[in-house]
């Protein structure tokens, strides 16, 4: 009976330090040695991030999309679905995790399970840029948040794409972005300086499906016309953040604008046929256009690199006179193809544009 006692002890004993043997040989995440750097993002914070980073997210679409376009493979997810077509399957089928901005208000949760490497936080609507980028790392741990400034003004875009190229180890391509911006930044500044203020063109940007919302001049979401030599004549309050200055009927026949740029394909259906409009001049000589949307909108929402391509696009509905010697179906295709990853077809470019 002893014996059996003591074998029965024996026999636990040896079962127990099997088993711790296994727990401490057994290889696990938090034992890896991964290299890391120290870099200055740019709110100047001190961030450790990896040396290997392969998976990204980006709390807003203005870094998100930063990322897709120079580092397509390294993004882990979508702040918000692309529209329709012209985006390689594989990058539409990436997870949709939300983000903080406009009205959404993103779950901390849902980025944490993606394990990325580094979250890159840009624009938001939260209050001061800095504290929160100090909320968001608390709220993220050990993950790496790295502070991305001026994601939204498009004067301003080349510093941001050089330090997100620079992080995701993707200069040449980053460099490719700005050769881009600056050849259309340029050609278009140069062209509409010397145009005098009286014959400037007045323009309309109709938000939502009635086309009664609107951002005025000093708004992100309404850059490009001033950038584009014309006149935003909506006379309204700026809304901060989000935008969408709600105006009404009365005052948009006011304001007579002799072109509207439509950022809803809704309102863009009906224009024509809605008596409301009927007399405004850009109705009256159909001069109303269809901002391209797809995968991403070309002149707003969200505002940042995706509008590059809107420049020409932009200036050539304004003064296709001073503009006819530009190509934007071969920029369609050039853009798209080097920054969005799709050769995009003949026929593809012809539904893009619309008429243009």
């Amino acid at each position: 009976m002893r014996k059996s006692k003591i074998l029965l002890i024996v026999l636990v004993a040896a079962v127990a330090l099997a088993f711790l043997a296994i727990i401490l040989y057994q290889p696990t995440e938090n034992l890896e040695n991964i290299e890391t750097e120290t870099i200055i993002d740019m709110v100047g914070r001190e961030v450790e991030i990896p040396l290997e980073i392969d998976r990204v997210l980006g709390t807003s679409p203005p870094t998100t999309l930063m990322i897709y376009m120079l580092a397509p493979d390294k993004l882990a997810g979508w702040s918000f679905m692309p529209n329709g077509e012209y985006i390689p399957q594989k990058y539409r089928d990436l997870p949709v995790v939300g983000g903080w901005f406009g009205t959404q208000s993103g779950n901390y949760e849902n980025f944490i399970v993606m394990n990325p490497d580094v979250i890159f936080e840009g624009f938001h609507t939260e209050g001061d840029f800095r504290d929160t980028i100090y909320m968001r790392q608390k709220k993220f741990g050990d993950i790496p948040v790295v502070g991305v400034a001026e994601t939204v003004d498009i004067l301003y875009l080349k510093q941001p794409i050089q330090f997100v190229g620079k992080i995701l180890d993707v200069e040449n391509q980053s460099d490719e972005l700005i050769s881009f911006y600056d050849r259309m930044i340029t050609m278009v500044s140069r062209r509409v300086s010397d145009i005098p203020d009286n014959e400037k063109r007045r323009v309309y940007y109709a938000e939502g499906p009635d086309g009664l919302m609107t951002d005025p001049k000093g708004s992100p979401h309404s850059q490009l016309i001033e950038i584009c030599g014309g006149i935003n004549i909506a006379d309204c309050p700026l809304k901060m953040g989000y935008g969408r200055t709600e105006v009404n009927m009365e005052q948009v026949i006011s304001w007579n604008p002799e072109i509207i740029i439509a950022g809803d394909q809704i309102f863009y259906d009906k224009i024509y046929s809605d008596p409301r409009w009927r007399e405004i001049d850009a109705v009256k000589n159909h001069k109303v256009y269809l901002t391209p949307l797809s995968p991403f909108c070309w002149f707003d929402r969200p505002p940042g690199a995706n509008t590059i391509i809107g420049i020409p696009w932009t200036a050539k509905i304004l003064y296709p006179e001073k503009f006819d010697d530009i190509d934007i179906r071969n920029l369609t295709k050039e853009f798209y193809s080097k920054f969005y990853h799709y050769e995009l077809t003949d026929e593809e470019v012809s539904q893009l544009l619309n008429g243009v």
